[in-house]
């Protein structure tokens, strides 16, 4: 697997002589923490970013798409004693099996990274001894709240009933020496960034809720140290302390890029560096938000373009978590539903700025309302009509009706749609468009009732005419479908026998061939029972 992932990044750096005409695109996920088993909810994110990855290649973008693992840590050092393992052997064992997970979900990521890396552990010592050179981490003492579970550092004022604000769960006083990061020297900076960049986190409200609930009340310096564990990058000049988690993980996004504090940069940083869009639960919006983009000040470097936190999908109206006992696996849901049903039911059911709810029941009714009942009754009937009444052969579409505008007019306005819902990141809208296109092609065959026309010799060239719009339509379907459900749309355009899947294809209604023959395979989805 190690090699694999070797000859892919050979394969992106050298063509990035043949790739310099396009635009770029670098998307980042968070790096999945290494403590167990990602749930659900944690696998969305990458479902999301590999829809938005996907979706740019077909805007004619060159994308690079990095996701990986966060390694070290007070936590993962408990979880491996625990198991009466050393830490690495622990994160191996969890690291595979996220990538496993990531791979499952037929995930596009073009590099997946692992912070026990040895040259991320060399990068991030060279940045963290380059931050304290120049006056940007000094030595102190810590003496505060911590919550271990999401290994931050929590004021007297942030905590909720005495509990972490993010996870709800104890906060713990701890006392012990630490390097501290000056966040005080940058703030200023940052609040001017975001006045003059106002987009640069979406949604809006949660942007408002981080600047109102931490960075107005005052931000103190950051703890980038700990002594009381081992399990973590030592600090080069004072090794009873490792470098704490967020100056670690955070700084991947650089570090696998290419970045060199000499300013020696790969061919891929410079080709890619800035991040173009992070993508991050809304849990860890406060580190990307705040502690990113001054670490970034404090390097000289450009700050990413824009943040998105994204959502929870949440069990009866409550977060996943293990001590509730309310954790669904997505390769549990993909064994009993199959692959892009899941895909589709995790990028439709979660609204932009809003939580999703997740349930089995929730997931048959989806699966037997969009995916059974209408997107594939409508590819099975439009081919086996096409096929009953002439052999499978698309007909010609010149005997043409004013119901057919109205078709026709969606399946255009729909790339329109799709197009300008992707750009703002509202994904689950984008499907939905797809899926009323799907919705408005099942009514005009009960419009047009082809098995009737079929009964008139005198109305075969119309007949042509309403098959090859229906197919045509479906054709829109499968290409808009690509990102969200690459193997259904696969599937779809193999049955139609087209190589026609671009966007390019979409600029005009007429991407199917006269004469060129359709074909049947087994239903895309059948119904499920509860």
């Amino acid at each position: 697997m190690r090699k694999k992932l070797i000859k892919k990044e050979k394969a992106i750096i050298d063509n990035l002589g043949d790739d310099k005409m396009k635009e770029k695109f670098y998307l980042a996920t968070a790096i999945a923490y290494t403590s167990g088993k990602p749930h659900v909810g944690n696998t969305y994110e990458i479902v999301l970013s590999d829809a938005i990855a996907r979706y740019k290649r077909l805007q004619g973008y060159d994308v690079y798409f990095q996701t990986g693992t966060d390694e070290h840590g007070l936590k993962i050092e408990h979880k491996a004693h625990e198991a009466n393992l050393s830490s690495q052997a622990y994160v191996d064992g969890i690291a595979n099996e996220i990538k496993r997970m990531w791979d499952l979900m037929n995930t596009s990521y073009d590099k997946f990274v692992r912070t026990t890396d040895p040259l991320h552990k060399q990068k991030v010592t060279e940045i963290f001894k380059k931050l304290y050179d120049q006056g940007d981490i000094y030595l102190g003492k810590y003496e505060g709240w911590y919550c271990t579970p999401c290994e931050s550092f929590i004021t007297e004022s942030q905590l909720i009933d005495g509990n972490c604000p993010d996870c709800g769960r104890p906060a713990t006083l701890t006392s012990e020496p630490a390097y501290f990061f000056k966040l005080s020297k940058y703030v200023d900076r940052l609040v001017e960034h975001f006045e003059k960049h106002p987009n640069f986190v979406e949604p809006i409200s949660r942007k408002n809720e981080i600047i109102n609930n931490f960075i107005k009340p005052g931000l103190q310096d950051l703890c980038v140290s700990r002594t009381s564990f081992k399990w973590g990058i030592p600090v080069s000049f004072d090794e009873k302390h490792v470098i704490y988690v967020w100056i670690d993980a955070l700084n991947n996004y650089l570090t696998f890029l290419g970045y060199d504090i000499e300013g020696n940069h790969s061919e891929l940083y410079k080709k890619f560096w800035p991040v173009d869009l992070h993508v991050v639960g809304k849990d860890i919006l406060r580190f990307h938000m705040i502690y990113w983009p001054i670490i970034l000040m404090a390097l000289g470097e450009e700050l990413p373009k824009k943040i998105y936190a994204h959502s929870w999908y949440l069990t009866s109206n409550s977060k996943m978590s293990k001590s509730k006992g309310n954790l669904i696996y997505a390769d549990d849901l993909v064994e009993l539903y199959g692959l892009d049903a899941v895909r589709y039911y995790l990028l439709s059911q979660m609204p932009f700025a809003n939580d999703g709810l997740i349930t089995q029941d929730l997931i048959v009714e989806k699966i037997n309302s969009d995916l059974a009942n209408n997107l594939g009754n409508l590819v099975n009937r439009t081919i086996t009509m096409n096929l009953k009444y002439f052999d499978g052969k698309i007909q010609s579409n010149k005997n043409k009706d004013p119901v057919d505008d109205d078709l026709i007019n969606l399946a255009k306005k729909t790339v329109k749609i799709v197009d300008e819902k992707m750009n703002a990141y509202h994904v689950s809208e984008a499907l939905e468009a797809i899926l009323n296109l799907s919705k408005r092609c099942n009514k005009y065959i009960d419009e047009t009732m082809p098995w009737s026309l079929a009964k008139d010799v005198t109305k075969l060239e119309r007949l042509g005419t309403v098959l090859y719009n229906l197919l045509e339509s479906i054709r829109f379907i499968a290409v808009l479908l690509q990102p969200f459900m690459p193997q259904t749309s696969e599937k779809i355009l193999q049955q139609l026998n087209t190589e026609a899947n671009s966007l390019e294809s979409l600029s005009t209604f007429g991407g199917l061939k006269e004469a060129c023959e359709v074909k049947l395979s087994d239903p895309l989805f059948m119904r499920v029972n509860k």
